[in-house]
């Protein structure tokens, strides 16, 4: 096993281009006997309509398809993915809320599959593995399921810093160890004024540190600045 994570973590690391680096993680599922892979990646801002990164190999009618009916608003397994840390495994179940949808993707062949939820400062990440043929026992995960979970949090990893850059410049912003700390008393609830006596400052200072802050994370008001600095793990 440390063989394994030692050569998959050297193979993922000589590469800096999301595309190359799915290609590596595709290529492990498939030694792990998966036909079919998927990698999403919900970025942690905005809150409202946060963006989404899908990479997968499926087939390209079902990715057409997919994406025209709006499915990534319906798939249970991705609702899965946003609200739980569990690896979990395709069944009737599980898509018993969107049968349409189910049985679509099985019309497709993507008849049994396994998702592994990932998170991070960088947002919520999601890797599954799929195939058309012979369900995923209790022996198969015994013996392989540590290595697909770990193929999981390796592609979160590599592939959603890549990405985080690209598409939130906000998250590459430096901010100084005064800036996050009136970031963080300002979350708390603390006004300005309140800020400048808990750490014997002006309220004028206080003020110009929260308005870097807010120029450097792209944000309308110190409320946004707060919640994306958070949200980017900034304040912890």
């Amino acid at each position: 096993m440390k063989a394994w994570q030692e050569d998959m973590l050297h193979a993922l690391s000589v590469v800096n281009n999301e595309q190359e680096l799915f290609g590596i993680v595709t290529a492990y599922a498939h030694n792990l006997g998966f036909d079919n892979c998927a990698y999403g990646l919900c970025m942690p801002i905005p809150l409202t309509q946060p963006k989404f990164a899908i990479f997968n190999n499926y087939p390209v009618a079902w990715q057409k398809k997919y994406q025209e009916s709006g499915y990534l608003a319906v798939d249970p397994s991705v609702q899965h993915g946003l609200r739980s840390v569990m690896p979990v495994i395709w069944s009737d179940h599980l898509f018993d809320t969107a049968r349409e949808f189910w049985e679509e993707a099985c019309s497709f062949g993507l008849t049994f599959g396994w998702a592994q939820p990932c998170r991070n400062e960088n947002g919520i990440g999601m890797l599954t593995l799929a195939r058309s043929a012979q369900p995923i026992s209790d022996s198969e995960l015994k013996e392989n399921g540590l290595k697909m979970a770990w193929l999981a949090q390796a592609a979160h990893l590599k592939i959603s810093r890549l990405l985080v850059h690209k598409l939130l410049p906000e998250a590459g912003a430096k901010l100084s160890d005064r800036e996050i700390e009136i970031l963080r008393w300002t979350g708390d609830g603390k006004t300005s004024g309140e800020i400048a006596d808990i750490l014997n400052v002006t309220e004028r200072t206080v003020n110009f540190h929260i308005g870097n802050a807010m120029h450097k994370l792209n944000a309308s008001n110190k409320i946004v600045a707060v919640v994306r600095a958070a949200m980017l793990g900034m304040l912890t």
